[in-house]
């Protein structure tokens, strides 16, 4: 007998119609003599509802009350299809966050794990029903529910499969399995077999949406195989594990992200901690910078360029006007019509010609780069947004994928 969980995103489970889909997969897994541990996210577009119905009543809602109204969602998913597998006849039991032991720090709306208290899910199991776990929730310290921010589902399952050493965890989308790019606009995009904890963390950090990048990092700290499959289809989906063939396939996939823009700060005195001082005020208040480009100088001033998210903008832009003049800061200029397209692959690093492949590449389709960042196994470029599209195709027809 093995133990599984799977996770069901709000697209697999968004009317009636899918949420019996779902309840028939788990069902059949169960009969197959598994035990079954399943977390559900809040059913499709529920939560924006949700946000929508906060901003209503109060626009600048505390962070807290916000973690009360949006676990309501995934209580809902947890609940009905808990009655659907009952409709089919067999024991199941749905369960909260807190209930299924989940306990974070006190960080509203992006709280972390901090540990699952296994004890009321080995008991449910040891009665053999099917458990059904609201995910993207659990309870701080102060007894408060507190919610894991984007992705927190992907991260659910996954801490999950880790702390009941599942042999697999299996993340059910509306896609088939992760492709070498997107196959809405890349019409030749195939779906791999497998890829590594490395080359999938990079892919979800740079915009490919299959998994969240925390629970892929959760995955490769604690060892948890992950299979990403169709909840719509029985195709074999990818699985993400140590990859014994890094050779293999050169680039594993191109991706698109177009939640990003530039801050310029322009004329910045040319002394020792300058740069230290710019990215040391925005680490502190929250706001992760990504592609970095620094001038060599002109005289005693140089210019520094970097990406931050979109919604990060305004808040980057006030925290850099509000000490300007402290910076010594001539101005700062900003531009939100771009998108980082990205290369990746475990087996880049043992390969020269790489980088000159895409930017060949992107120089054929006449696309112009404005920022660049490398690392062993990604390559990633600031392109216009309108360009985005056919700069990933254009890639991805270079290195044949």
């Amino acid at each position: 007998m093995s133990l599984i969980v799977q996770k069901y995103g709000g697209s697999s489970v968004r009317d009636a119609e899918r949420v019996m889909n779902v309840a028939n997969r788990i069902v059949e897994t169960y009969d197959k003599g598994n035990d079954v541990v399943v977390v559900v996210s809040a059913q499709g577009d529920t939560t924006d509802d949700l946000i929508e119905k906060a901003q209503e009543i109060n626009p600048k809602a505390s962070k807290r009350e916000m973690d009360m109204l949006l676990s309501s969602g995934e209580q809902i998913s947890v609940s009905l299809l808990a009655m659907a597998i009952e409709k089919i006849g067999r024991p199941v039991i749905s369960l909260t966050g807190w209930q299924a032991g989940f306990r974070t720090d006190s960080k509203y709306s992006a709280a972390r794990i901090h540990k699952i208290d296994t004890e009321r899910l080995h008991n449910e199991l040891d009665k053999r029903k099917i458990i059904i776990v609201a995910g993207f929730q659990g309870v701080n310290k102060y007894d408060d529910i507190t919610t894991l921010g984007r992705g927190g589902s992907d991260t659910s399952a996954v801490a999950l499969a880790a702390a009941l050493h599942a042999e697999v965890c299996e993340i059910y989308t509306d896609v088939d399995g992760v492709f070498t790019a997107d196959p809405r606009f890349v019409k030749n995009a195939f779906k791999l077999d497998d890829i590594s904890y490395d080359e999938m963390l990079e892919l979800a950090s740079l915009g490919a949406n299959v998994l969240h990048n925390r629970s892929v990092e959760l995955a490769k700290k604690y060892h948890v195989k992950l299979a990403v499959k169709s909840s719509l289809s029985k195709n074999e989906g990818t699985y993400v594990k140590e990859v014994d063939q890094v050779e293999k396939m050169l680039v594993r996939g191109v991706t698109r992200d177009n939640d990003c823009a530039r801050v310029a700060l322009c004329g910045i005195e040319d002394t020792p901690g300058k740069a230290y001082r710019v990215f040391a005020l925005l680490s502190q208040n929250g706001i992760s910078v990504d592609l970095i480009i620094q001038s060599i100088g002109n005289g005693e001033k140089k210019d520094i360029s970097f990406t931050v998210t979109e919604s990060d903008l305004d808040h980057a832009v006030q925290i850099l006007e509000d000490n300007q003049a402290e910076l010594k800061i001539d101005s700062i200029k900003t531009r939100r019509d771009v998108s980082k397209v990205s290369i990746v692959g475990a087996g880049m690093v043992n390969n020269a010609g790489v980088a000159t492949t895409m930017f060949e590449a992107l120089y054929n389709a006449d696309i112009n780069i404005s920022m660049i960042a490398t690392s062993e196994i990604k390559i990633s470029v600031l392109v216009d947004q309108k360009d985005a599209e056919r700069a990933v195709v254009a890639i991805h027809d270079k290195f044949m994928l």
